[in-house]
């Protein structure tokens, strides 16, 4: 009889994107499968991961490892595109992530690292582990990112020099302005890079995406059917942080002024936690607010004209009416019974949650889509990097609960009659209405996706159960000997 409990490890990387999905699988196998859970975090910031512990409803739940920060700052150019700089520093974190295996007792059976982890499978290989993928994004990147290596080199010219859509057998395609920044530039180190990573995920034992049968089914069909027939696929979403209660007494002012505020009718702004708008685009979403005459909460950082993925600012002085210098004089003192705006971070799944929000112009990052999703909230989209574009077509053209401005904003400014009209086509017109009908819906059908016996619950447990057949081949091995 099995007395011991199964031990699995999960790594993360760096990024908030990355670490909220892993810290929600650990909890889900401490919580429904019982299992002993080491999480390993890449982390340049340590406040980062403690603040997300405060999440959970037991900290205790799990053991999390902090790599040691690594320098990589001569192997790379200093403007090498985020994505670069998180590969180098997981790859340069190997060697301390093989040290910290090999010191623990029981020894995990099996390995989930995220999309930049792959290259920890040898280490994997090396403990006898079982090695998995863990998507925190959906099915249709899934499919783009396995794709994209195996298809003829004519092909992908095609689509990064001709501009012509990425034809996926069995799934949408991905048109060329949707497409991931890796697919656009075969001279950029990041091409190689995400080629690799595509041909290493199909060496997995499976792949968990963080999406759910309902929402994708046609792409999950399509994936195992054709480009990875051979390896397993389990859609275990939605995978999203829960409401934590030291952010809310955090934050009670806050909670407080959505209290007093109408049902669905306040639109929540934020960009994520790495998103920056230029110092133009930040004037117009201000007066976009101020023209739509409904009630909203900003979390606002200090503009960057040529990085959108650069939030490492602290907000700037503010002007003598207390307006952050990078807002219209008198912003706030204008519309300071109509919106709250708030620097650098807000309680996001407590906002969403709340019964006054009725929109959310998000970057479309996939945590902050699922956290609007399960809240029944439709979206204005407003992508910015990494697969975002994808992110938001999916949302606006294939699931409808989204609206999106005419203009790509990372390609052109997005004017303020514009985003004026966006808000109110969300909070006010009929149009609100019906993406707000069919969000509900997808709410109620990730309900019942993540619940005892539903798809995504029993995806999991089909996981849980590999690791504890593992488990045990390995207690008969060992007595064996």
């Amino acid at each position: 009889m099995q007395t011991t409990k199964t031990h699995v490890a999960l790594l993360a990387s760096p990024g908030m994107g990355h670490l909220i999905p892993v810290l929600e699988l650990g909890k889900r196998f401490a919580t429904q499968n019982d299992f002993q859970v080491t999480i390993f975090v890449v982390a340049t910031d340590t406040s980062t991961v403690q603040s997300q512990l405060r999440n959970l409803p037991n900290p205790h739940l799990f053991n999390i490892v902090s790599l040691p920060p690594v320098d990589i700052s001569a192997l790379l150019d200093a403007d090498a595109s985020i994505v670069i700089k998180i590969i180098f520093m997981m790859r340069e974190s190997l060697p301390a992530l093989r040290s910290s295996i090999s010191t623990l007792k029981p020894r995990p059976t099996a390995l989930f690292a995220d999309l930049f982890g792959t290259e920890a499978f040898q280490i994997a290989d090396e403990f006898e582990m079982l090695k998995y993928v863990y998507i925190a994004s959906n099915a249709w990147f899934l499919a783009a990112t396995i794709y994209f290596p195996t298809i003829d080199k004519r092909l992908q010219e095609e689509h990064y020099g001709r501009k012509q859509p990425l034809m996926i057998p069995g799934c949408r395609s991905v048109r060329f302005q949707d497409t991931l920044d890796a697919f656009t530039d075969p001279k950029d180190q990041l091409f190689d890079e995400y080629l690799r990573i595509g041909l290493e995920m199909v060496t997995a034992d499976g792949i968990l995406v963080n999406t759910w049968e309902d929402l994708e089914p046609t792409t999950l069909a399509s994936l195992r059917d054709g480009i990875s027939k051979l390896l397993p696929i389990y859609p275990i979403g939605p995978m999203v942080r829960t409401m934590g209660s030291s952010h809310m007494s955090e934050n009670s002012s806050l909670l407080e002024w959505l209290d007093m505020q109408p049902t669905e009718s306040v639109i929540y702004v934020s960009f994520g936690s790495g998103g920056t708008l230029s110092a133009n685009q930040m004037i117009e979403v201000a007066w976009g607010l101020e023209l739509s005459q409904q009630r909203f909460i900003w979390v606002v950082r200090p503009p960057m004209d040529n990085d959108v993925s650069g939030s490492f600012f602290k907000v700037g002085d503010g002007s003598s009416d207390g307006t952050p210098d990078y807002l219209p004089d008198g912003f706030l003192t204008r519309n300071a019974k109509m919106g709250l705006v708030v620097p650098d971070w807000a309680p996001q799944a407590e906002i969403l949650g709340h019964a006054s929000v009725g929109g959310f112009l998000s970057h479309c990052g996939w945590n902050s889509t699922l956290e609007s999703i399960v809240n029944g909230v439709p979206l204005i989209v407003w992508p910015l990097y990494a697969e975002q574009k994808m992110n938001a077509t999916m949302l606006a053209e294939e699931l409808g609960v989204a609206v999106r401005p005419n203009e790509m904003p990372t390609e052109n400014l997005v004017k303020r009659e514009e985003i004026e009209m966006m808000v109110r086509r969300i909070l006010v017109d009929k149009e609100g209405q019906a993406l707000r009908s069919r969000v509900k819906e997808l709410k109620h059908s990730a309900k019942k996706a993540s619940t005892k016996g539903g798809s995504s619950y029993n995806a999991l447990s089909q996981v849980a159960k590999q690791c504890e057949m593992s488990l045990q081949g390995l207690m008969a091995k060992v007595m064996g000997a």
